[in-house]
Formats: C-alpha cells, structure tokens, sequence
C-alpha cells in the first residue's frame, strides 16, 4: 500500500468515527416550541423522537411532566398510528386558573404504536399544548423514556447542567421567553370585552381591505372592458368609411 492509499485510508477511517460519535451525541429525544414558550403563557411544542438503532424501532414514548412546576392544560394533538394517555396526580399545592383551584394536574404523557413505528433512520414528532408555563424560571426538564420493538428502554432522563458537557443520556429542555403581556404566548390572541381578540379582529379588517381591493379592480375591469369595446366599434366604423 502506497502512501497516498494509507493517507485516504486513514481519513476515512476519522471521518467515520466522527460520523459515529456525532450520530451518537446528537441523535436524542428532544424538544422545541412552535413559535415561542413565554412564561406564564400557552405554548404548542414538539417532542422530537429520533430513532437511533439498526435493528430494532421505537413503539412507545413516556414523557414525565415537571412535578415542581405543574400545568393545568396538556392537550396532545392526535398522532396518526399512535394512542396517547395523559396521566393525572394530586398536587401538593393547588393551582389557581382563571379563579379556579384545581387540586391535580397531567403528571405523564405516554405515546403507544397501534399499526405505526419509528424505523432505523426515521424520526417522530409528538405535538403537545401546554399551560400555562411557569414564570418562576427559565426552562422546563421532561424525563423521557423510549421503548423498542426488542423490549430495549432507553432512559433520557440526565438533567443538562450549565457550563458541564452534553449527559450520556439528556433529557429533552424546553427553554422559556421572557412573559407576555397578554399571558398567552405562542402566537394566541388577547380577549377584548366584547369578545373578540385582536388576533381576529386584525383578520376581519384584511379581510375587509381584500374585499374592497377585489371590488375596486372589478369596477376598473369592466371599465377597461367597456372602453376597449368602445374603441373598436369606433375602429370599425372608420375602416368602413
């Protein structure tokens, strides 16, 4: 083997191993906003569920909710193939919601398969409601555990610690914005007293500018139209003449 060969041989061989190591660092339960978290609002967010084996796929998902910072509303949107169960349990301390004590809160989200999996080199998103988020900090930690076909759990349960390097197994951090002033969040609208939010009301005036856009290029159209009948005739008599 030439030197040039060894060269290449050895390159490729780091380039794997990078690959390898990168695919095993990154390639793990995680989630994110649509849009934006904001303290003390509601947030649409995603639990991202790669799956990181060869030879086996995922079937089930386990999703702990923060017990120190509990939120009344989880509504997970329906997944194609999957079941889902929220889980309830007594809180310490009630919450108070919109003059309300409520004295539980969801505790676990579980995904199953029915007739859908995550296969070697495909992923899943899980998409939750969630509020109203705590204003007490600054990021919200959910302890996940992923199931394989082969009975094999992986437990995504480290907590990331500031300033340390990335856990084995992180667990996926949902990280807060500053709080709105409307306390929603997320992009949702602000209820004024007759009801309406300023989300539709701003819809219901482009829709209303569109309209009388449509309308005045109608009117300018059939215009043109009549002008350019107008002229032809006029074209025509002249021709005649």
């Amino acid at each position: 083997m030439n030197v040039s060969s060894r060269v290449a041989l050895a390159g490729g061989i780091a380039v794997s191993s990078v690959a390898l190591l990168s695919g095993t660092a990154f390639a793990h339960v995680g989630v994110q906003p649509q849009g934006e978290a904001a303290k003390g609002g509601y947030a649409t967010v995603n639990f991202k569920v790669p799956n990181e084996r060869d030879n086996a796929s995922t079937v089930k998902l386990e999703v702990t909710l923060p017990a120190d910072a509990p939120m009344a509303s989880v509504m997970p949107q329906p997944v194609p193939g999957w079941t889902v169960v929220v889980d309830k349990a007594k809180l310490a301390k009630p919450l108070e919601v919109h003059g309300k004590k409520i004295t539980e809160a969801p505790s676990k989200i579980t995904w199953t398969a029915a007739g859908a999996k995550i296969g070697p080199g495909q992923f899943q998103q899980f998409p939750v409601s969630l509020g109203r988020l705590p204003e007490n900090t600054d990021r919200l930690v959910f302890k996940a555990l992923q199931t394989y076909d082969n009975k094999e759990i992986v437990r995504w349960i480290e907590e990331p610690k500031d300033g340390a390097p990335e856990p084995q197994t992180p667990a996926p951090v949902l990280k807060l914005s500053a709080a709105k002033d409307d306390h929603h969040g997320g992009g949702a609208t602000t209820a004024t007293a007759d009801g309406k939010g300023h989300g539709a009301r701003e819809k219901a005036a482009a829709a209303d500018s569109s309209d009388t856009t449509a309308r005045v290029l109608g009117v300018v159209g059939i215009l043109v139209g009549a002008a350019g009948v107008a002229f032809g005739v006029l074209a025509g008599r002249r021709r005649s003449a």
